[in-house]
């Protein structure tokens, strides 16, 4: 299969659309707080698991982006699910500005078109920015053939957005918080697990898909500046870290989804704790909570780990073989709109071919299909 799509030479460059598939992660130990706003640079590591491009129902779970850049346009131009976003709008067109970043390196002065889907809802605590930045870095260091490993893309795409370093790649996957001011040893790599993990699960329960009123980057500035909780939170996520790799390398389920469940409580305890509150979770965020306790209890170990980003929505980590016995204790909770089903996916971002590409030629225009 043919990755990119040549369409004409104009000028000295080659004009390429390229079309890239990432997918969003879902942290087990989460990244709350920045040590360096303008890097993305984290006061604490965290690991996750990169998701599979569709549920097991086989609906898609996906960010699709295509990209060109190309003397025939005139500026840049960037579509986010079928509207257009102003590029000078940091707020709606979050990142767009690492296109400039890599485009520098590569000493290319052309515009762009940036043309991108999410198969899911976005800005709403499911790691969209994750997905959605891991795939524009990746979409534009193809597109100026840049020769650059997959450790640079990821502190790349950290600076996009700080979980996209993570979606680089597939599997369980660690940022390391790194200690440089300039952040070159703060990046994400794959960690060898055994083939015991490779059937894991997330039922994310969607009870709210409209965009979130705080963003993640606000909350979390807010969280570090005001919450006296948070003060312990880097320190306890570093242990939170070491543990859960004993946990994997032990192939410990039960304590896995012990240090999970406890490290959302916490990270969700320093919003609380901040001025003013930033409260994510809703009533059914709590009854899931609830109904996993409960679960857990009667079986006597935990099968089952709740985890929540910064949103409502709460992902329920579990092995392929437990998901019954956790649809059946949340059936009966009111408001969970739908229930995603994701397998941990083996690869990160990756090059599609021409025929998923959203970019088309009309004439001597270039157009977003």
């Amino acid at each position: 299969m043919n990755n990119t799509n040549v369409i004409k030479n104009y000028g000295n460059k080659m004009d390429k659309i390229i079309t890239v598939e990432a997918k969003p992660n879902i942290a087990f130990v989460k990244y709350w707080g920045k040590r360096d706003l303008k890097l993305n640079l984290p006061k604490n590591s965290s690991i996750s698991m990169t998701l599979s491009n569709a549920t097991l129902d086989g609906e898609p779970f996906k960010t699709v982006t295509s990209l060109v850049f190309s003397d025939k346009l005139n500026e840049d131009e960037f579509y986010l699910n079928g509207k257009k976003i102003d590029t000078s709008n940091k707020d709606e067109a979050k990142g767009f500005w690492i296109i400039d970043y890599i485009r520098n390196i590569a000493g290319d002065k052309r515009h762009v078109m940036l043309v991108s889907n999410n198969s899911f809802p976005t800005s709403n605590g499911l790691a969209s920015s994750a997905s959605g930045l891991a795939a524009m870095a990746y979409a534009t260091v193809k597109a100026l053939d840049l020769d650059i490993s997959d450790k640079e893309l990821s502190t790349i795409a950290r600076m996009g957005s700080g979980s996209a370093s993570r979606s680089i790649y597939g599997g369980i996957v660690l940022w390391h918080k790194g200690e440089k001011e300039d952040g070159s040893d703060s990046y994400s790599e794959p960690i060898k697990i055994s083939p015991y993990w490779n059937d894991l699960v997330d039922l994310i329960c969607i009870t709210n898909s409209t965009k979130k009123k705080v963003s993640s980057t606000a909350g979390m500035q807010t969280t570090v500046q005001t919450s006296e909780f948070y003060k312990m939170r880097p320190d306890y996520a570093e242990k939170n870290i070491k543990e859960i790799m004993k946990a994997l390398e032990e192939n410990n389920f039960n304590s896995f989804a012990d240090i999970i469940m406890k490290d959302s409580n916490n990270m969700h305890a320093t919003m609380i704790d901040s001025k003013p509150p930033i409260i994510y979770i809703n009533d059914i965020s709590r009854d899931i909570i609830n109904s996993i306790e409960e679960l857990n209890k009667r079986e006597g170990k935990n099968i089952a780990a709740y985890t929540l980003d910064a949103g409502p929505n709460p992902h329920i980590i579990v092995k392929k073989e437990n998901i019954k016995k956790v649809e059946d204790a949340i059936k009966d909770i009111e408001g969970i709109e739908k229930i995603l089903k994701v397998q941990i996916s083996e690869t990160g971002c990756r090059l599609l071919g021409d025929e998923e590409s959203l970019i088309k030629e009309d004439g001597l225009k270039l157009i977003p299909k």
